[in-house]
């Protein structure tokens, strides 16, 4: 069952990501799923911030495919937008992650049948042209 939440800017965006990542063990996969301009990076800095990482640290991994953040418990933050074959996958060194901290996938569109099938998938959308965003969480309860 999916839950809907809605933020009306990027600092509640963020929110939203620090009461998840507050709540998270330490190796989950999280799928985002959303164009452009969305607010994932957003949303992972509030992530980071929730599992105690400094969440100043937190960029767009675009060039970089992926950013390892975190000490005591791990974040590893993937772009997959670039990635269209399971070898470009593989180079990613995605798999080397599994179960070795949280990982968070933007473009996860571009890999969904590689991804495991316990995860938290948070589908982002925006319903007009400001700041707003519909988040739809699947596999995670916030209560």
């Amino acid at each position: 069952m999916a839950e809907i939440v809605t933020t009306h800017s990027p600092e509640e965006t963020e929110a939203l990501g620090k009461r998840i990542g507050s709540r998270l063990i330490g190796n989950e996969i999280i799928a985002l799923f959303g164009g452009l301009g969305m607010g994932k990076t957003a949303f992972v800095r509030g992530l980071a911030e929730g599992l105690g990482i400094n969440s100043n640290e937190i960029s767009s991994p675009t060039f970089a495919i992926v950013h390892e953040h975190g000490e005591e418990k791990k974040l590893y933050h993937f772009d997959m937008y670039r990635v269209d074959t399971w070898d470009d996958l593989y180079s990613t060194g995605f798999f080397d992650y599994l179960g070795n901290g949280v990982i968070v996938t933007e473009w996860s569109e571009n890999i969904e049948g590689a991804l495991p099938d316990e995860r938290i998938d948070i589908e982002i959308s925006a319903p007009d042209h400001d700041d707003t965003r519909v988040f739809k969480i699947t596999g995670f309860e916030l209560s």
